[in-house]
């Protein structure tokens, strides 16, 4: 039970002190590093994936292995045709 509890403690306070570090930063001229980097750090947390899955529950993920498959099997198979080495140039 003090787990949830401590976590969303933990995030609220983080969250009223990024608000802190913007707020300071557009509204007062004397902001100066320390809000800058408390304002860009929970701005670049904020890009982080964290709704991400493993890719093996993952709906519609595609099995391991299948791009190095398809590799495989374009380098056998050929666009087209190797060219005889009696057809000439086609230029007469």
């Amino acid at each position: 039970m003090a787990g949830p509890i401590v976590r969303r403690g933990a995030v609220l306070g983080l969250g009223v002190l990024w608000w802190w570090a913007v707020l300071r930063l557009a509204l007062s001229p004397g902001a100066g590093a320390l809000e800058g980097a408390v304002a860009a750090g929970g701005w670049g947390l904020s890009l982080l994936p964290v709704h991400c899955v493993p890719k093996a529950r993952a709906t519609g993920a595609l099995e391991a292995g299948r791009w190095s498959r398809a590799w495989r099997a374009a380098r056998v198979t050929t666009a087209s045709p190797p060219r005889r080495s009696d057809a000439g140039s086609g230029r007469s």
